[in-house]
Protein backbone atom coordinates (compact mmCIF):
# COMPACT_ATOMS: atom_id res chain seq x y z
CA UNK A 1 0.00 0.00 0.00
CA UNK A 2 1.50 3.81 -0.97
CA UNK A 3 1.02 6.74 1.30
CA UNK A 4 0.34 10.01 -0.03
CA UNK A 5 3.36 12.26 1.51
CA UNK A 6 2.59 15.76 1.84
CA UNK A 7 6.39 17.36 1.25
CA UNK A 8 7.23 20.85 2.54
CA UNK A 9 9.79 22.95 1.70
CA UNK A 10 12.44 23.73 3.97
CA UNK A 11 11.93 27.72 4.82
CA UNK A 12 14.60 29.98 6.51
CA UNK A 13 13.80 33.49 7.26
CA UNK A 14 17.04 34.51 6.76
CA UNK A 15 18.95 33.14 3.66
CA UNK A 16 21.87 35.75 3.90
CA UNK A 17 22.59 33.72 7.41
CA UNK A 18 23.39 30.91 5.77
CA UNK A 19 25.17 31.94 3.11
CA UNK A 20 29.17 30.44 2.71
CA UNK A 21 32.00 31.76 1.72
CA UNK A 22 32.90 29.21 -0.46
CA UNK A 23 30.73 28.31 -3.26
CA UNK A 24 28.32 25.03 -3.26
CA UNK A 25 30.78 22.77 -5.75
CA UNK A 26 33.55 23.66 -3.14
CA UNK A 27 32.05 22.12 -0.05
CA UNK A 28 34.23 19.70 1.60
CA UNK A 29 32.68 16.57 3.64
CA UNK A 30 33.63 18.09 6.22
CA UNK A 31 32.37 21.00 8.37
CA UNK A 32 33.60 24.50 7.52
CA UNK A 33 34.48 27.20 9.91
CA UNK A 34 32.19 29.10 9.25
CA UNK A 35 29.60 26.49 9.25
CA UNK A 36 29.73 25.72 13.14
CA UNK A 37 29.13 28.96 13.57
CA UNK A 38 25.74 28.63 11.81
CA UNK A 39 25.37 24.90 13.49
CA UNK A 40 22.91 25.81 16.28
CA UNK A 41 21.22 28.19 14.19
CA UNK A 42 20.34 25.74 11.66
CA UNK A 43 19.18 23.39 13.76
CA UNK A 44 16.86 25.40 15.46
CA UNK A 45 15.49 25.97 11.95
CA UNK A 46 14.53 22.68 10.92
CA UNK A 47 10.77 22.20 10.23
CA UNK A 48 8.60 19.09 9.81
CA UNK A 49 8.69 17.56 6.68
CA UNK A 50 7.22 13.93 5.51
CA UNK A 51 6.35 11.23 8.66
CA UNK A 52 7.86 11.94 12.09
CA UNK A 53 6.41 9.40 13.90
CA UNK A 54 7.80 6.15 14.26
CA UNK A 55 6.23 3.39 11.13
CA UNK A 56 3.29 1.39 12.90
CA UNK A 57 4.34 -1.69 11.82
CA UNK A 58 8.31 -3.40 12.80
CA UNK A 59 11.11 -2.65 10.18
CA UNK A 60 14.43 -3.36 8.78
CA UNK A 61 17.19 -1.14 7.61
CA UNK A 62 18.42 -3.00 4.32
CA UNK A 63 21.86 -3.78 3.96
CA UNK A 64 24.38 -2.39 1.15
CA UNK A 65 24.73 -5.64 -0.84
CA UNK A 66 21.13 -5.96 -0.77
CA UNK A 67 19.62 -5.81 -4.68
CA UNK A 68 18.58 -2.27 -5.70
CA UNK A 69 16.58 -0.63 -7.74
CA UNK A 70 18.11 3.40 -7.92
CA UNK A 71 21.47 4.41 -6.99
CA UNK A 72 21.55 8.33 -6.69
CA UNK A 73 23.74 11.05 -6.90
CA UNK A 74 24.20 15.00 -7.01
CA UNK A 75 25.93 16.64 -9.93
CA UNK A 76 28.16 19.34 -8.15
CA UNK A 77 31.69 18.61 -7.83
CA UNK A 78 34.03 15.96 -8.97
CA UNK A 79 31.69 15.37 -12.37
CA UNK A 80 34.80 13.42 -13.86
CA UNK A 81 34.38 10.82 -10.74
CA UNK A 82 30.84 10.88 -11.06
CA UNK A 83 30.35 10.37 -14.41
CA UNK A 84 32.70 7.04 -14.23
CA UNK A 85 29.90 6.11 -11.29
CA UNK A 86 26.83 6.73 -14.07
CA UNK A 87 28.74 4.66 -16.55
CA UNK A 88 28.86 1.66 -14.23
CA UNK A 89 25.94 2.29 -12.24
CA UNK A 90 23.20 2.55 -15.49
CA UNK A 91 24.27 -1.37 -16.44
CA UNK A 92 22.59 -2.24 -12.80
CA UNK A 93 19.82 0.00 -12.01
CA UNK A 94 18.27 3.12 -12.77
CA UNK A 95 20.17 6.65 -11.22
CA UNK A 96 18.47 9.64 -10.29
CA UNK A 97 20.82 12.67 -10.63
CA UNK A 98 20.15 15.99 -9.09
CA UNK A 99 21.58 18.85 -10.78
CA UNK A 100 20.79 22.79 -11.67
CA UNK A 101 20.94 22.39 -15.52
CA UNK A 102 19.70 18.53 -16.57
CA UNK A 103 20.94 19.20 -20.05
CA UNK A 104 24.46 19.89 -19.34
CA UNK A 105 24.80 16.66 -17.59
CA UNK A 106 23.02 14.86 -20.54
CA UNK A 107 25.66 16.14 -22.85
CA UNK A 108 28.88 15.46 -20.58
CA UNK A 109 27.03 11.81 -20.53
CA UNK A 110 26.40 11.06 -24.04
CA UNK A 111 29.51 12.81 -25.10
CA UNK A 112 31.25 9.78 -22.68
CA UNK A 113 29.31 7.49 -24.27
CA UNK A 114 26.82 6.84 -21.64
CA UNK A 115 23.37 5.99 -22.08
CA UNK A 116 20.69 7.63 -20.96
CA UNK A 117 18.29 5.19 -20.70
CA UNK A 118 18.50 4.22 -17.28
CA UNK A 119 18.80 8.13 -15.85
CA UNK A 120 16.44 10.66 -14.82
CA UNK A 121 17.05 14.03 -12.63
CA UNK A 122 15.57 15.73 -10.12
CA UNK A 123 15.86 20.05 -10.13
CA UNK A 124 18.79 20.55 -7.41
CA UNK A 125 16.61 23.06 -5.18
CA UNK A 126 18.42 26.96 -5.52
CA UNK A 127 19.90 28.64 -2.53
CA UNK A 128 23.00 28.11 -0.51
CA UNK A 129 24.20 24.58 1.26
CA UNK A 130 24.30 22.13 -2.00
CA UNK A 131 27.08 19.78 -1.66
CA UNK A 132 28.08 16.55 -3.67
CA UNK A 133 28.12 14.29 0.01
CA UNK A 134 24.74 12.91 -0.61
CA UNK A 135 25.74 9.54 1.39
CA UNK A 136 25.22 12.11 4.37
CA UNK A 137 21.68 13.63 3.71
CA UNK A 138 19.91 11.10 1.70
CA UNK A 139 17.36 8.51 3.27
CA UNK A 140 17.84 5.06 3.80
CA UNK A 141 16.31 1.91 3.10
CA UNK A 142 13.94 0.32 5.53
CA UNK A 143 11.21 -2.28 4.87
CA UNK A 144 8.39 -3.13 6.89
CA UNK A 145 7.89 -6.72 8.25
CA UNK A 146 11.07 -7.37 6.92
CA UNK A 147 10.22 -7.83 3.03
CA UNK A 148 7.27 -5.77 2.73
CA UNK A 149 6.47 -2.15 2.08
CA UNK A 150 9.43 -0.02 1.05
CA UNK A 151 10.31 3.21 3.35
CA UNK A 152 12.35 5.36 2.92
CA UNK A 153 14.27 6.99 6.99
CA UNK A 154 15.49 10.50 6.79
CA UNK A 155 17.38 12.21 9.77
CA UNK A 156 18.73 15.83 10.22
CA UNK A 157 22.02 16.39 8.36
CA UNK A 158 24.93 17.12 10.41
CA UNK A 159 25.49 20.23 8.23
CA UNK A 160 24.10 23.90 8.13
CA UNK A 161 23.21 23.24 4.74
CA UNK A 162 19.54 22.98 4.53
CA UNK A 163 19.44 22.32 0.30
CA UNK A 164 21.51 19.35 1.03
CA UNK A 165 19.02 18.08 3.99
CA UNK A 166 15.71 18.71 1.73
CA UNK A 167 16.68 16.59 -1.16
CA UNK A 168 15.37 13.21 0.47
CA UNK A 169 11.90 14.97 0.21
CA UNK A 170 12.31 15.75 -3.49
CA UNK A 171 13.63 11.75 -4.26
CA UNK A 172 11.47 10.14 -2.26
CA UNK A 173 8.42 12.41 -4.49
CA UNK A 174 10.16 11.48 -7.40
CA UNK A 175 9.68 7.63 -6.81
CA UNK A 176 6.61 7.93 -4.79
CA UNK A 177 8.31 6.20 -1.94
CA UNK A 178 6.97 7.10 1.99
CA UNK A 179 9.45 9.19 3.63
CA UNK A 180 9.81 9.44 7.47
CA UNK A 181 12.00 11.79 9.18
CA UNK A 182 13.43 11.92 12.60
CA UNK A 183 13.51 15.78 13.02
CA UNK A 184 11.18 16.40 15.30
CA UNK A 185 11.23 15.87 19.52
CA UNK A 186 11.10 12.71 21.21
CA UNK A 187 12.61 11.28 17.24
CA UNK A 188 14.87 14.23 16.39
CA UNK A 189 18.33 12.78 15.72
CA UNK A 190 21.31 14.61 13.85
CA UNK A 191 23.70 12.27 12.32
CA UNK A 192 25.16 11.32 8.73
CA UNK A 193 24.86 8.56 6.72
CA UNK A 194 28.73 7.74 6.45
CA UNK A 195 28.54 6.42 9.98
CA UNK A 196 25.80 3.89 9.69
CA UNK A 197 26.37 0.60 8.21
CA UNK A 198 23.34 -1.55 9.19
CA UNK A 199 23.72 -5.73 8.92
CA UNK A 200 20.25 -6.22 7.24
CA UNK A 201 19.46 -7.57 10.40
CA UNK A 202 18.88 -5.70 13.02
CA UNK A 203 22.52 -4.60 14.05
CA UNK A 204 24.19 -1.49 12.79
CA UNK A 205 27.50 0.17 12.88
CA UNK A 206 28.90 3.84 13.89
CA UNK A 207 31.55 5.67 15.62
CA UNK A 208 30.94 7.79 18.84
CA UNK A 209 30.47 10.65 16.26
CA UNK A 210 26.25 9.91 17.21
CA UNK A 211 26.68 10.62 21.11
CA UNK A 212 28.54 13.53 20.73
CA UNK A 213 26.55 14.99 18.05
CA UNK A 214 23.06 14.28 19.90
CA UNK A 215 24.21 15.83 23.67
CA UNK A 216 20.28 16.52 24.07
CA UNK A 217 20.00 12.67 24.01
CA UNK A 218 21.46 9.96 25.88
CA UNK A 219 22.62 6.79 24.52
CA UNK A 220 19.52 5.16 25.56
CA UNK A 221 17.06 7.07 23.66
CA UNK A 222 19.20 7.56 20.13
CA UNK A 223 19.32 3.26 20.46
CA UNK A 224 15.64 3.76 21.38
CA UNK A 225 15.14 5.92 18.42
CA UNK A 226 17.09 3.73 15.96
CA UNK A 227 15.13 0.59 16.47
CA UNK A 228 12.02 2.24 16.28
CA UNK A 229 12.82 3.95 13.11
CA UNK A 230 15.19 1.39 11.51
CA UNK A 231 14.64 -1.62 12.84
CA UNK A 232 18.11 -1.60 14.99
CA UNK A 233 18.21 -4.26 17.89
CA UNK A 234 22.23 -3.87 18.54
CA UNK A 235 23.72 -0.66 18.20
CA UNK A 236 27.46 -1.12 18.10
CA UNK A 237 29.03 2.22 18.79
CA UNK A 238 32.94 2.48 18.20
CA UNK A 239 35.49 5.09 19.54
CA UNK A 240 35.98 7.59 17.24
CA UNK A 241 39.52 7.81 15.78
CA UNK A 242 42.48 10.48 16.45
CA UNK A 243 43.42 11.66 12.64
CA UNK A 244 40.05 10.85 10.46
CA UNK A 245 38.88 14.13 11.07
CA UNK A 246 35.21 13.87 10.26
CA UNK A 247 34.78 10.39 12.33
CA UNK A 248 32.36 8.39 9.33
CA UNK A 249 33.01 4.80 9.82
CA UNK A 250 33.01 4.29 6.28
CA UNK A 251 35.82 5.34 6.14
CA UNK A 252 37.83 2.52 7.71
CA UNK A 253 35.04 -0.11 7.84
CA UNK A 254 32.99 -1.73 5.00
CA UNK A 255 30.71 -4.40 5.58
CA UNK A 256 30.68 -7.65 2.69
CA UNK A 257 27.87 -9.38 4.01
CA UNK A 258 26.07 -10.59 7.13
CA UNK A 259 29.76 -11.82 8.73
CA UNK A 260 32.61 -10.08 6.73
CA UNK A 261 33.57 -6.66 8.10
CA UNK A 262 37.01 -5.31 5.69
CA UNK A 263 39.00 -3.11 7.86
CA UNK A 264 41.43 -0.90 6.86
CA UNK A 265 44.88 -1.39 8.02
CA UNK A 266 48.08 0.70 8.71
CA UNK A 267 51.23 -0.36 9.48
CA UNK A 268 52.12 -1.06 13.13
CA UNK A 269 51.64 1.88 15.05
CA UNK A 270 50.90 4.46 12.31
CA UNK A 271 48.29 7.42 12.03
CA UNK A 272 44.81 5.71 13.26
CA UNK A 273 45.59 2.08 12.96
CA UNK A 274 45.83 1.58 17.16
CA UNK A 275 42.94 2.38 17.93
CA UNK A 276 40.94 0.90 15.05
CA UNK A 277 42.97 -2.38 16.02
CA UNK A 278 41.29 -1.57 19.51
CA UNK A 279 38.01 -1.42 17.98
CA UNK A 280 38.12 -4.45 15.99
CA UNK A 281 39.37 -6.50 19.25
CA UNK A 282 36.56 -5.02 21.22
CA UNK A 283 34.26 -6.02 18.46
CA UNK A 284 35.07 -9.52 18.49
CA UNK A 285 35.30 -9.69 22.25
CA UNK A 286 31.22 -8.07 22.37
CA UNK A 287 29.18 -8.93 19.93
CA UNK A 288 28.90 -11.68 17.57
CA UNK A 289 27.33 -11.53 13.53
CA UNK A 290 23.60 -12.52 12.70
CA UNK A 291 24.96 -16.42 12.84
CA UNK A 292 25.87 -15.97 16.26
CA UNK A 293 29.81 -16.55 15.72
CA UNK A 294 32.69 -13.92 15.14
CA UNK A 295 32.78 -11.51 12.77
CA UNK A 296 35.43 -12.06 10.18
CA UNK A 297 37.51 -9.13 9.56
CA UNK A 298 39.41 -8.62 6.39
CA UNK A 299 42.24 -6.10 6.54
CA UNK A 300 43.00 -4.14 3.67
CA UNK A 301 46.27 -2.00 3.46
CA UNK A 302 45.26 1.98 3.60
CA UNK A 303 47.71 3.52 1.33
CA UNK A 304 49.43 6.51 2.03
CA UNK A 305 49.29 10.08 0.17
CA UNK A 306 52.64 10.29 -0.87
CA UNK A 307 54.99 9.30 1.97
CA UNK A 308 52.77 11.13 4.52
CA UNK A 309 49.86 9.29 6.92
CA UNK A 310 47.01 11.02 8.18
CA UNK A 311 48.79 11.72 11.47
CA UNK A 312 51.33 13.69 9.45
CA UNK A 313 50.51 15.97 6.40
CA UNK A 314 48.93 13.40 4.50
CA UNK A 315 45.54 13.14 3.23
CA UNK A 316 42.93 10.18 4.29
CA UNK A 317 43.23 7.86 1.39
CA UNK A 318 40.72 4.48 1.68
CA UNK A 319 39.73 2.04 0.13
CA UNK A 320 37.03 0.67 2.01
CA UNK A 321 34.25 3.87 1.04
CA UNK A 322 32.80 1.68 -1.86
CA UNK A 323 29.43 0.97 -3.34
CA UNK A 324 27.52 -1.68 -4.26
CA UNK A 325 24.83 -1.52 -7.12
CA UNK A 326 23.57 -4.79 -7.20
CA UNK A 327 26.18 -7.49 -9.17
CA UNK A 328 28.73 -4.66 -9.33
CA UNK A 329 30.73 -3.11 -6.56
CA UNK A 330 32.81 0.40 -7.29
CA UNK A 331 35.44 1.40 -5.09
CA UNK A 332 38.02 4.13 -4.71
CA UNK A 333 41.77 4.14 -6.21
CA UNK A 334 44.50 6.31 -6.09
CA UNK A 335 47.96 4.97 -7.07
CA UNK A 336 48.29 1.10 -8.85
CA UNK A 337 50.98 0.34 -6.59
CA UNK A 338 48.36 -0.10 -4.07
CA UNK A 339 45.23 -0.63 -5.75
CA UNK A 340 46.27 -3.59 -7.52
CA UNK A 341 46.27 -5.17 -3.20
CA UNK A 342 42.94 -3.58 -3.18
CA UNK A 343 41.63 -4.95 -6.16
CA UNK A 344 42.86 -8.67 -5.14
CA UNK A 345 41.20 -8.47 -1.61
CA UNK A 346 37.95 -7.19 -3.37
CA UNK A 347 37.71 -10.04 -5.98
CA UNK A 348 38.90 -12.52 -3.15
CA UNK A 349 35.91 -11.35 -1.03
CA UNK A 350 33.49 -10.75 -3.76
CA UNK A 351 33.35 -13.34 -5.93
CA UNK A 352 31.59 -12.66 -9.12
CA UNK A 353 31.01 -9.11 -8.31
CA UNK A 354 32.37 -6.72 -11.19
CA UNK A 355 35.32 -4.39 -9.32
CA UNK A 356 35.74 -1.20 -10.46
CA UNK A 357 37.89 1.04 -9.55
CA UNK A 358 37.56 5.05 -10.31
CA UNK A 359 40.13 7.28 -9.27
CA UNK A 360 39.47 9.74 -6.44
CA UNK A 361 42.60 11.70 -5.85
CA UNK A 362 40.55 14.80 -6.41
CA UNK A 363 37.51 13.99 -3.72
CA UNK A 364 39.99 12.35 -0.65
CA UNK A 365 41.07 16.26 0.33
CA UNK A 366 37.84 16.99 0.97
CA UNK A 367 37.29 13.86 3.25
CA UNK A 368 35.85 11.68 0.97
CA UNK A 369 35.24 9.63 -1.93
CA UNK A 370 32.78 6.88 -3.71
CA UNK A 371 30.68 5.64 -0.77
CA UNK A 372 30.32 9.49 0.29
CA UNK A 373 28.99 10.86 -2.79
CA UNK A 374 26.35 7.93 -3.74
CA UNK A 375 23.59 6.23 -2.10
CA UNK A 376 21.12 3.30 -3.30
CA UNK A 377 17.81 2.74 -2.62
CA UNK A 378 16.70 -1.19 -2.33
CA UNK A 379 13.75 -2.71 -4.51
CA UNK A 380 10.48 -2.52 -4.10
CA UNK A 381 10.09 -6.42 -4.22
CA UNK A 382 12.70 -7.83 -2.28
CA UNK A 383 13.26 -11.22 -2.06
CA UNK A 384 15.94 -11.98 1.23
CA UNK A 385 18.24 -14.27 1.03
CA UNK A 386 20.60 -15.38 4.24
CA UNK A 387 23.02 -17.83 4.42
CA UNK A 388 26.14 -18.71 6.43
CA UNK A 389 28.42 -20.06 4.08
CA UNK A 390 29.95 -23.45 4.93
CA UNK A 391 33.18 -24.15 5.93
CA UNK A 392 36.26 -26.47 5.04
CA UNK A 393 35.46 -29.71 6.67
CA UNK A 394 36.86 -33.62 7.26
CA UNK A 395 33.66 -34.91 6.52
CA UNK A 396 33.58 -37.47 3.61
CA UNK A 397 30.14 -39.92 4.98
CA UNK A 398 27.42 -37.23 5.44
CA UNK A 399 25.78 -34.31 3.46
CA UNK A 400 26.22 -31.11 3.93
CA UNK A 401 23.37 -29.18 5.57
CA UNK A 402 23.02 -26.21 3.65
CA UNK A 403 20.45 -23.85 5.75
CA UNK A 404 19.38 -20.42 4.77
CA UNK A 405 16.96 -17.94 5.69
CA UNK A 406 14.30 -16.86 2.46
CA UNK A 407 11.58 -14.33 3.01
CA UNK A 408 9.28 -12.60 0.22
CA UNK A 409 5.55 -11.03 1.02
CA UNK A 410 3.91 -13.28 -1.03
CA UNK A 411 5.90 -16.25 0.76
CA UNK A 412 8.57 -18.70 -0.74
CA UNK A 413 7.33 -21.45 -3.08
CA UNK A 414 10.72 -23.43 -4.30
CA UNK A 415 14.18 -23.18 -3.31
CA UNK A 416 17.40 -25.15 -4.61
CA UNK A 417 21.10 -25.53 -3.60
CA UNK A 418 22.87 -25.92 -6.57
CA UNK A 419 26.22 -27.23 -6.96
CA UNK A 420 29.41 -28.96 -8.68
CA UNK A 421 33.02 -29.73 -7.83
CA UNK A 422 33.92 -28.22 -11.19
CA UNK A 423 32.77 -25.02 -12.01
CA UNK A 424 33.22 -26.25 -15.83
CA UNK A 425 30.67 -28.90 -15.55
CA UNK A 426 26.91 -28.40 -15.49
CA UNK A 427 25.64 -27.65 -12.15
CA UNK A 428 23.48 -30.24 -10.07
CA UNK A 429 21.20 -28.82 -7.83
CA UNK A 430 18.79 -30.48 -4.78
CA UNK A 431 15.46 -29.09 -3.06
CA UNK A 432 15.54 -27.55 0.28
CA UNK A 433 12.37 -27.44 2.25
CA UNK A 434 10.90 -25.41 4.73
CA UNK A 435 12.48 -26.70 8.76
CA UNK A 436 11.71 -23.52 10.32
CA UNK A 437 8.79 -21.92 9.88
CA UNK A 438 9.06 -19.09 12.45
CA UNK A 439 12.77 -18.16 11.27
CA UNK A 440 11.96 -19.13 7.73
CA UNK A 441 14.48 -21.59 7.07
CA UNK A 442 15.02 -23.41 4.48
CA UNK A 443 17.12 -26.46 4.10
CA UNK A 444 18.51 -28.63 1.84
CA UNK A 445 21.86 -31.43 1.38
CA UNK A 446 24.56 -31.56 -0.84
CA UNK A 447 26.00 -34.99 -1.23
CA UNK A 448 29.40 -36.05 0.69
CA UNK A 449 32.20 -35.80 -1.36
CA UNK A 450 35.60 -37.24 -1.26
CA UNK A 451 38.64 -35.51 0.36
CA UNK A 452 40.47 -33.54 -1.95
CA UNK A 453 37.14 -32.17 -3.75
CA UNK A 454 36.41 -28.70 -3.16
CA UNK A 455 32.76 -28.11 -3.70
CA UNK A 456 31.05 -24.78 -5.10
CA UNK A 457 27.87 -23.93 -4.23
CA UNK A 458 24.71 -21.15 -4.09
CA UNK A 459 21.21 -21.02 -3.28
CA UNK A 460 18.14 -19.81 -5.27
CA UNK A 461 14.42 -19.25 -3.90
CA UNK A 462 11.14 -18.53 -6.14
CA UNK A 463 7.99 -16.81 -4.60
CA UNK A 464 4.84 -17.26 -4.79
CA UNK A 465 4.21 -14.26 -6.90
CA UNK A 466 7.43 -15.78 -9.38
CA UNK A 467 10.57 -13.89 -8.41
CA UNK A 468 13.63 -15.56 -8.60
CA UNK A 469 16.49 -14.66 -6.33
CA UNK A 470 19.50 -15.96 -5.93
CA UNK A 471 22.70 -15.75 -3.20
CA UNK A 472 25.34 -14.45 -3.72
CA UNK A 473 23.37 -12.31 -6.09
CA UNK A 474 25.98 -12.89 -8.72
CA UNK A 475 25.36 -16.53 -8.70
CA UNK A 476 26.00 -19.14 -10.81
CA UNK A 477 29.59 -16.63 -11.99
CA UNK A 478 29.95 -15.88 -8.26
CA UNK A 479 29.64 -18.93 -5.76
CA UNK A 480 30.50 -20.09 -2.15
CA UNK A 481 33.23 -22.78 -1.90
CA UNK A 482 34.76 -25.32 0.77
CA UNK A 483 37.04 -27.84 1.02
CA UNK A 484 37.03 -31.40 1.62
CA UNK A 485 39.72 -31.70 3.94
CA UNK A 486 42.52 -34.88 4.21
CA UNK A 487 44.35 -36.99 1.69
CA UNK A 488 43.00 -40.29 0.45
CA UNK A 489 45.08 -43.17 0.80
CA UNK A 490 46.03 -45.87 -1.26
CA UNK A 491 42.90 -47.97 0.39
CA UNK A 492 40.54 -45.32 0.42
CA UNK A 493 40.91 -44.47 3.84
CA UNK A 494 41.30 -40.44 4.93
CA UNK A 495 43.68 -38.95 7.18
CA UNK A 496 42.84 -35.90 8.59
CA UNK A 497 44.85 -34.16 11.40
CA UNK A 498 43.84 -30.92 13.75
CA UNK A 499 45.38 -27.64 13.18
CA UNK A 500 45.83 -24.35 14.63
CA UNK A 501 45.16 -21.60 11.45
CA UNK A 502 46.96 -18.43 11.61
CA UNK A 503 46.36 -16.52 15.08
CA UNK A 504 45.62 -12.72 14.58
CA UNK A 505 46.31 -10.46 15.30
CA UNK A 506 50.03 -10.80 15.39
CA UNK A 507 51.51 -9.15 17.06
CA UNK A 508 48.79 -9.11 19.71
CA UNK A 509 48.06 -5.98 21.76
CA UNK A 510 44.71 -6.46 22.77
CA UNK A 511 42.06 -9.47 22.21
CA UNK A 512 43.63 -12.09 20.29
CA UNK A 513 41.81 -14.88 18.27
CA UNK A 514 42.92 -19.04 18.02
CA UNK A 515 41.16 -20.27 15.37
CA UNK A 516 41.36 -24.54 15.59
CA UNK A 517 39.72 -26.82 13.20
CA UNK A 518 39.43 -30.22 14.61
CA UNK A 519 39.11 -32.93 12.73
CA UNK A 520 37.24 -35.49 15.80
CA UNK A 521 35.60 -35.04 19.03
CA UNK A 522 38.43 -35.23 21.54
CA UNK A 523 40.01 -33.80 25.11
CA UNK A 524 41.97 -31.18 24.26
CA UNK A 525 44.14 -28.30 26.05
CA UNK A 526 44.91 -24.86 24.60
CA UNK A 527 47.03 -23.07 26.51
CA UNK A 528 49.47 -19.99 26.07
CA UNK A 529 53.38 -20.41 27.41
CA UNK A 530 56.09 -17.56 27.53
CA UNK A 531 59.36 -17.90 26.20
CA UNK A 532 60.67 -20.22 29.00
CA UNK A 533 58.08 -22.74 28.68
CA UNK A 534 55.81 -21.62 31.74
CA UNK A 535 52.13 -22.06 31.28
CA UNK A 536 50.32 -18.15 31.66
CA UNK A 537 46.73 -19.22 30.42
CA UNK A 538 45.02 -21.77 29.57
CA UNK A 539 42.93 -20.85 26.73
CA UNK A 540 40.60 -23.67 26.85
CA UNK A 541 40.60 -27.43 28.72
CA UNK A 542 37.85 -29.89 27.37
CA UNK A 543 35.75 -31.71 25.22
CA UNK A 544 36.77 -30.09 21.74
CA UNK A 545 34.04 -31.14 19.06
CA UNK A 546 34.90 -31.49 15.43
CA UNK A 547 34.34 -28.30 13.14
CA UNK A 548 36.21 -25.16 13.67
CA UNK A 549 35.81 -22.73 16.42
CA UNK A 550 37.55 -19.53 17.53
CA UNK A 551 39.21 -19.02 20.76
CA UNK A 552 40.51 -16.02 22.71
CA UNK A 553 43.09 -14.65 24.64
CA UNK A 554 43.64 -10.68 25.76
CA UNK A 555 46.88 -9.99 24.99
CA UNK A 556 46.70 -6.74 27.52
CA UNK A 557 47.20 -9.05 30.76
CA UNK A 558 50.88 -9.99 29.44
CA UNK A 559 53.71 -7.58 29.00
CA UNK A 560 55.34 -7.97 25.38
CA UNK A 561 57.77 -10.57 24.05
CA UNK A 562 57.13 -13.72 22.57
CA UNK A 563 54.60 -16.67 23.07
CA UNK A 564 53.24 -19.96 22.29
CA UNK A 565 50.08 -21.19 21.78
CA UNK A 566 49.95 -25.09 22.38
CA UNK A 567 47.26 -27.31 21.25
CA UNK A 568 47.71 -30.79 22.94
CA UNK A 569 45.30 -33.94 22.83
CA UNK A 570 46.14 -37.43 22.98
CA UNK A 571 47.05 -37.64 19.30
CA UNK A 572 48.47 -34.06 18.44
CA UNK A 573 51.10 -31.52 19.94
CA UNK A 574 51.67 -28.58 18.08
CA UNK A 575 52.48 -25.01 18.54
CA UNK A 576 51.83 -21.63 17.08
CA UNK A 577 54.08 -18.49 17.55
CA UNK A 578 52.32 -15.05 18.62
CA UNK A 579 54.02 -12.31 19.60
CA UNK A 580 52.74 -9.28 22.28
CA UNK A 581 53.58 -5.93 22.05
Amino acid sequence: MRFSIKMMCVLFSSISYFSLSLSAQDLPNYMTPQEQTQMKSYLNSIETRGFTNPPASKVRAAAEWEEVQTLTIKWLSYTTVLREIVRNAVLECKVIIVCSDSNSVKTTLTGAGISLQNVSFVAQRTGTGNSVWIRDYMANTVYTNDVDSLLLVDWIYNRPRPQDDATPIDIAAKMNIPLYQMTNAPYALTTPGGNFIPDGFGKAFSSKLILDENTGSTEAQIDTMIKKFMGIEKYVKFQTLPYDGIHHIDMHIKLLDEETMLVGQYPTGIADGPQIEANIQYLLSNCNSVFGTPYKIVRIPMPPDGTAWPSGSGDYLTFTNGVFVNKTYIFPTYYEQYDTVAYRIYRENLPGYKIVGINCNQTIPSSGAIHCITHAVGTNNPLLISHQRLQDTYNTTTPYIVNAKMMHRSGIQTAKVYYTTDTLQPWSNVSMSITDVINNIWTGNIPAQQAGKTVYYYVEANSVSGKTQVRPITAPTGYWKFKVLGTSTSNNETVVETIIKSIYPNPASAITCVPIVNSENQQADISLFNMVGEKVETIFNGNLPVGERNFFFDARNYSSGVYFVKFASEKDIFTQKIIVK
